[in-house]
């Protein structure tokens, strides 16, 4: 199975401009033999504070029907960063919409970057719940930016949900672009899984984006890459033959030794 990440700028605020970029890149995507396109953190917005806080919207309304019907229309399932917004709280959200335009899943960003220039705990509300969803044959586990410093999100993910293709929509700045290309492989590694990570471009309040966008296959070997600075789609196959090849050789699950990681 073929799945893509797209590497793209946003305009901040600009809704409507960043669809249509997503169903350009989600176009070329399906052209390319994609069954799946992934799409970076709050690419409805970009990454403003400010403006998710004053238009985020119920996913009854705003980006997320556009994103169902351009799944729809192209008949390419679509991951992406969404803002997202219930009742008096706000989330950095994932929807996972379906080749026929249905929502199959989101996932509600665990761990908010609490830094400057930007605090996301100002404006988001953490999610409680870590989230996997079947794929192709595979168990797809969703993350969003942050998420990717905590370890114990992917292992839990591969472990208790089986999860062996990670999928990660980020904003990551450029002042830690070494932390993200090295910790993008290392979850792979770690946990024998693909990841799929799809990173903007581009300055928002400040932040520039450091690209890098991967397709990290579970030995660690960089299927596809993108560049640090402009617009691009990357696309790669994904076995469960290599998965399992991987896997056999050696068995670090069946080698975990939970009964001394939880002491001391």
């Amino acid at each position: 199975m073929k799945i893509a990440a797209a590497q793209i700028s946003c305009v901040v605020g600009d809704v409507a401009a960043n669809l249509r970029k997503i169903r350009d890149f989600s176009a070329q995507a399906k052209e390319g033999g994609a069954e799946l396109v992934v799409f970076p953190e709050v690419a409805d917005t970009g990454y403003s504070m400010s403006l998710i806080a004053a238009g985020a919207t119920p996913w009854t309304e705003g980006a997320v029907p556009e994103l169902q019907k351009i799944a729809q229309d192209l008949s390419i399932a679509i991951i992406c960063g969404v803002s997202e917004r219930e009742g008096a709280s706000i989330y950095n959200s994932q929807v996972f919409v379906d080749a026929k335009g249905d929502i199959v899943g989101s996932y509600r960003k665990t761990h908010l970057f609490t830094g400057t220039p930007i605090g996301e705990d100002e404006c988001f509300k953490p999610g409680n719940e870590l989230k996997s969803f079947p794929f192709g044959g595979f168990r797809l586990g969703l993350s969003v930016c942050y998420d990717l410093r905590f370890p114990e999100i992917f292992r839990t993910l591969a472990i208790e949900q089986k999860a062996n293709v990670f999928i990660l929509s980020s904003a990551w700045p450029y002042p830690r672009i070494e932390h993200f290309r090295t910790l993008v492989s290392a979850r792979a590694i770690e946990n024998q899984s693909y990841i799929i990570s799809s990173n903007r471009v581009g300055t928002d309040e400040g932040v520039t984006c450091c690209g890098s966008s991967a397709i990290i296959d579970p030995y660690g070997v960089i299927l596809a890459s993108a560049s640090s600075d402009r617009e691009e789609l990357i696309l790669a196959e994904v076995s469960k033959d290599a998965i399992t090849a991987v896997r056999n050789k050696m068995a670090v699950f069946a080698q975990r030794r939970p009964d001394v990681y939880g002491k001391g």
